[in-house]
């Protein structure tokens, strides 16, 4: 039996937003909280759903037995798995060449591949690359050759499992977990009806064959903005992404910065304010005040004025309750909000074969009612309670099994 809803919530958002501090601030010799034992649970499950604990291992100072223990053994496991993603990497780079077509390892890959973290410090749930629309039969004939199957496709990616892995089921990171692939054509996101697509700018101005850096570090950037923008129009935002933005900062100087306007210095990169206030929120000195104040000019007036109260807790997992119309304050006109509506309340076609996907891909919406219930009965069901998230209470069902936090093995 889970705790009362109320007091999971109440958990959440003081755990998730002391994990932010401690990460953020890396203050030595930091008081350990004076947290009951579920407060402690709540916390594990908030640092695996961040995406930090491994990180946790390293900066966090606080003094709670299994606490430490559950973020050396995360921090183990993430080190493994990064050597088995590496050596996949290269086997893709092999293949890639062979077979004559360019390949853009994303996100987490290219963070590794620049040294700004070391093996063990960040986890990779998949492996993300950018190729080609042309290339896109060829990239699927390699992956099966390295064992892989198509699992499904979104508008975004298409998802690659290998064809004998077995999800795990326990809390966090796990060495033996399956390395996904997902393989995109566009590097884009919905905003939240229309898209915003800056594939131009991440795609190598000279592609090779095999596996390529991004273009600069401000396409890496642009990239990592636009995807954190994507996160928080969905409030799915982690730890993790600011932690990514704010690293990748410190490395960058003007004309790096002056990247997130494209090419021609006119794509005004509006969607880029609100996580780079939250990362100036939580990371002090990190995004030139310079900066702020050039995106806030290009930045729709309900979105800036939205951003500015913004924390970390309201738009990731850790709220614990669902949004019937999350995302609508990124409308850039009243029609485009009128349209997000429209597909809460009628969804496409694409949104209900995206659900079902989902509902027969992922492990926490195993045996899941609600994912799978009509839509008349989800949105009666919103007008007499609060719904919680799927997500959000599998993670903290594991960090409350029976001795999680110094079991994970």
């Amino acid at each position: 039996m889970l705790p009362p809803l109320a007091t999971i919530k109440d958990g959440l958002r003081r755990t998730t937003e002391a994990l932010a501090a401690e990460l953020a601030l890396a203050r030595p010799g930091g008081e350990t909280p004076a947290w009951s034992e579920l407060e402690w649970e709540l916390a594990a499950a908030a640092a695996v759903a961040h995406g930090v604990a491994p990180l946790l291992d390293e900066y966090s100072t606080w003094d709670h037995p299994a606490w430490r223990h559950f973020l050396a053994s995360q921090h183990a496991h993430v080190e493994q798995r990064h050597h088995r993603i590496i050596e996949l990497l290269m086997r893709i780079d092999a293949g890639a060449r062979t077979a004559g077509f360019p390949v853009v390892a994303l996100k987490g890959s290219a963070l590794h591949a620049e040294g700004i973290y070391a093996p063990g410090e960040r986890p990779m749930a998949d492996i993300d690359l950018l190729v080609r629309e042309a290339d896109v039969a060829a990239a699927g004939a390699l992956l099966q050759k390295l064992g892989y199957e198509a699992s499904f496709a979104q508008w975004k990616h298409r998802v690659f499992k290998p064809a004998n892995g077995q999800p795990y089921a326990g809390l966090g990171e796990h060495r033996d977990a399956p390395v996904n692939i997902e393989l995109h054509t566009r590097i884009q996101e919905r905003l939240p009806v229309a898209a915003v697509d800056i594939t131009e700018r991440i795609y190598p101005r000279e592609p090779r064959p095999g596996l390529n850096p991004y273009p600069s570090t401000g396409a890496l950037m642009s990239h990592l903005l636009l995807h954190a923008a994507g996160n928080i129009c969905g409030r799915s935002l982690r730890l993790m992404h600011l932690n990514d933005i704010s690293l990748l900062a410190t490395r960058m100087v003007a004309r790096d910065w002056n990247e997130l306007w494209g090419p021609h210095g006119d794509d005004a990169p509006w969607w880029a304010l609100p996580p780079l206030r939250l990362v100036a929120r939580y990371y002090r000195h990190a995004v030139p005040e310079t900066v702020l104040a050039r995106i806030e000019r290009d930045c729709p007036p309900l979105l800036r004025t939205v951003s500015r109260r913004q924390t970390l807790t309201r738009v990731s997992c850790s709220e614990l309750w669902l949004h019937a119309l999350a995302g609508v304050e990124w409308s850039r006109s009243f029609g485009e909000a009128v349209r997000h509506l429209a597909r809460h309340v009628r969804p496409t076609e694409e949104a209900r074969k995206e659900r079902a996907d989902m509902a027969r891909t992922q492990l926490w919406l195993q045996g899941q009612d609600w994912i799978t219930s009509s839509r008349h009965r989800r949105v009666l069901t919103w007008l007499v309670r609060p719904v919680p998230r799927m997500d959000t209470l599998y993670v903290v069902r594991a960090a409350l099994e029976p001795r999680a936090l110094s079991t994970n093995k």
